[in-house]
């Protein structure tokens, strides 16, 4: 099995990612599992695309939430 098939970010867009965590949870609830300014105070999605853009561990938290969410969650993104 080729590693980009089993990989859950693979094909993801940044924004795809973004969206889905807040459709899951909601801005809400994403700030209190990820407690960034982008997700707490007057969130959107294209704030939240421009700080974690230029804010790689900001990102890489954000990406291991959904890979979590992609397993043990709803499976379908």
């Amino acid at each position: 099995m080729d590693q980009t098939a089993r990989d859950p970010l693979h094909g993801k867009t940044l924004e795809h990612i973004v969206t889905t965590l807040v459709e899951h949870h909601g801005w809400e609830e994403l700030g209190g599992l990820i407690p960034i300014r982008c997700f707490t105070h007057d969130p959107s999605v294209k704030s939240s695309l421009v700080f974690l853009r230029k804010t790689p561990w900001a990102r890489a938290k954000v990406e291991q939430l959904y890979v979590r969410h992609v397993r043990y969650g709803n499976g379908r993104d």
